[in-house]
């Protein structure tokens, strides 16, 4: 076979058949990850989830202190153990870092790309598969998120908001300043809910993203948001979707409110940042893009000034974007397409409805079959 038809990730293509290494252990073990990465690369995985994946792999082989070829089914039974004792680590989490090193692992031993062939030339040894079902965690449910993650509650929703727009009035009352970040990051936050977005999805928008629904002239240039970096599936590029933005419906109150918000950022305070012809909806003041640290930094620190549970994180205002459409009476196959899940359990795991909608539902179930029952004796009545 020559070498333009190898496998990517083959040893051939990293190592000189024959060669000595000044360091063999060394120089290997980083042909294997270099590998492994081409391979990776070859399969369209995301960069972040390639080096993700280095990073646990790396850090498993310093804690056996040992290579690839002299791994143990214990050694890895002893770091995750570590893992959870030590760390406190989450289910998903660990369950993460057990699946790149099965993953390496499984490349390491696949005959097509000759690294077990190798090893048994240069060490007299070779890798085995150390991550089984009966030592790593498996996933069994759908769900595996903190059980005490949730969705906001209207009251809990209206106070972070008014929060975050009353640090505006302060900071800028008090000529300090800081008042244009504060803007974005309280606009940021009320379009995350308005339109059910994830923390990336809603990072990711850039102005062009917000186009007229023709069917709703009334929201202006804001009628729908266009999400083009939204949860990707393994190998896939951004799922795309587009999300519509709500009006009020049977009395109950809609997301049309957030029009007015974003044609005040986009029209009056954006264009103060130094980054203003940055082509993002949300710029920071020292670059063209905000961060993820900048916005959890945010929201955390608004949360915990008023008092909020502490597992109120970024995503409970998507979880409050499902519940509170649910509440309202909207279709459960709309909010489905508007937060772009595939499936309709999934969206019925984010659904957290309260207490007075669950005694609504009861009562008017109850006034329904009171009414239908009512109706059936009257008509026996007119029979006889």
């Amino acid at each position: 076979m020559s070498r333009d038809a190898l496998a990517p990730g083959s040893a051939g293509l990293h190592l000189v058949g024959g060669l000595s290494l000044l360091r063999p252990e060394e120089q290997v073990f980083e042909a294997m990850l270099e590998g492994w990465r081409n391979q990776q690369l070859a399969r369209n995985l995301a960069f972040s989830t390639i080096d993700g994946r280095h990073k646990a792999v790396k850090a498993f082989t310093r804690h056996a202190d040992a290579f690839p070829w002299t791994w143990s089914a214990q050694m890895l039974d002893e770091w995750l153990g570590d893992l959870r004792a030590l760390r406190d680590l989450k289910r998903s989490t660990l369950r993460g870092y057990s699946e790149a090193v099965r993953s390496f692992c499984a490349y390491l031993t696949d005959p097509a790309y000759g690294w077990p062939t190798e090893c048994e030339t240069r060490f007299a040894t070779h890798p085995i598969q150390i991550a089984h079902e009966w030592n790593t965690a498996v996933h069994l449910q759908e769900a595996e998120s903190d059980p005490a993650k949730r969705a906001f509650t209207r009251a809990e929703l209206a106070a972070f908001f008014d929060h975050a727009d009353g640090q505006i009035h302060h900071i800028r009352g008090h000529g300090r300043k800081g008042w244009l970040p504060a803007f974005r990051d309280a606009t940021l936050f009320k379009t995350a809910y308005a339109f059910g977005l994830r923390r990336n999805e809603t990072r990711m928008l850039d102005l062009v993203d917000f186009s007229r629904n023709p069917h709703a002239p009334a929201f202006g240039d804001f009628g729908v948001c266009q999400v083009r970096h939204g949860k990707a599936k393994k190998g896939s590029p951004p799922k795309r979707r587009g999300v519509l933005t709500i009006g009020p419906r049977h009395g109950t109150g809609g997301m049309d409110w957030i029009v007015d918000v974003l044609e005040q950022w986009t029209e009056q305070v954006r264009p103060a940042f130094a980054h203003a012809d940055s082509p993002a909806l949300w710029p920071s003041e020292r670059g063209p893009r905000i961060g993820f640290t900048q916005m959890n930094t945010r929201f955390a620190a608004y949360r915990d000034a008023i008092g909020l549970d502490p597992a109120l994180d970024f995503h409970s205002l998507r979880r409050s974007y499902v519940t509170h459409l649910i509440e309202d009476g909207w279709d459960a196959r709309f909010v489905q397409e508007q937060v772009g899940h595939e499936h309709a359990s999934t969206t019925a795991l984010y659904t957290c409805v309260s207490s007075d909608f669950r005694i609504r539902t009861l009562l008017k179930a109850l006034d329904q079959t009171t009414h239908a029952a009512l109706n059936s004796t009257g008509k026996k009545g007119n029979t006889r």
